[in-house]
């Protein structure tokens, strides 16, 4: 099962078509996207079994973000040893850096992204989980129970901001205007042969620029939500930006920033992919 947001309700995807939610279900689910995951068991109950009706096609730029509202927006740093290394630090151990992105950073799959004056641009590819259950204090192996789903992610990242000052300022450095785009849709985990192992990557104007598999995480989604969940209650629609494979342009030697005209494509293998043009 695949769930958009097409012009700011919620759809049903499928076969290039989108099925609006609160139409099919009689307005028993309503049309707010976010909404869907504060009843995700009912929501899920209804879709599997639903004669669903035809749906309309739509372009990719017509959709926003699949889930436009967190309350909760958890992004995990240094979880791929590569990136780690490329990044100047040790590997993790205990839990790993913790930082958000604030919502008002989300946006849908495809979008124009205006450059921070003055700043060095990059690109962090990572696989976002959905949470659909209240989780507090969850088993490593209760937790893709508590998972309603997949999606795609785009950690941008403005380094000038996010170093500055006597302490790292992470969540403000990642949080311009369009830095957190998702989607193109949050697909369910029985669409995945394994959920723990697909391949991620990114390119910048045709030329790849990251590629890596999501089982060479360090730290699991069930392992994050496992050790999140014993800090903190997460609910239903947070999102958990798992972190990024090495690539980025801050390790590369010479260091590479996103420049004006460049289109950044990224990728999760089985959701599909973002595209952000910088202006």
């Amino acid at each position: 099962m695949r769930i958009g947001n097409l012009a700011g309700r919620a759809v049903l995807v499928g076969g290039g078509l989108a099925v609006d939610v609160e139409r099919a279900s009689g307005g028993r689910f309503g049309s707010d996207p976010q909404a869907v995951y504060a009843e995700w068991e009912a929501f899920r109950a209804w879709a599997e079994g639903a004669d669903l009706p035809g749906g309309t096609a739509f372009e990719a730029s017509e959709l926003g973000a699949p889930v436009p509202a967190p309350r909760q927006v958890f992004a995990i740093g240094l979880n791929y040893r590569d990136h780690a290394a490329e990044s100047g630090f040790d590997v993790p151990e205990g839990l790993p850096p913790v930082f958000t992105k604030f919502a008002t950073s989300i946006t849908g799959p495809v979008t124009e992204v205006a450059l921070p004056p003055g700043g060095n641009t990059d690109w962090e590819v990572e696989l976002v989980a959905v949470v659909g259950r209240h989780a507090r204090n969850v088993a490593e192996t209760d937790a893709w129970g508590h998972i309603a789903g997949l999606t795609v992610g785009q950690d941008i990242s403005e380094r000038v901001s996010q170093m500055a000052g006597p302490a790292p300022q992470f969540s403000l450095g990642k949080s311009f205007p369009g830095f957190a785009p998702t989607g193109p849709w949050v697909v369910t985990l029985d669409e995945f042969g394994d959920p723990a192992d697909l391949e991620l990557g990114s390119a910048i104007n045709g030329e790849e620029v990251q590629k890596g598999r999501t089982r060479e995480l360090i730290f699991s989604i069930p392992l994050l939500v496992a050790r999140l969940s014993a800090v903190l209650p997460l609910l239903p629609g947070d999102l958990i930006f798992t972190g990024t494979p090495a690539g980025v342009g801050l390790g590369r030697t010479p260091q590479r920033w996103l420049a004006k005209g460049d289109e950044l494509v990224s990728h999760v293998e089985g959701i599909g992919e973002l595209r952000q043009r910088f202006v």
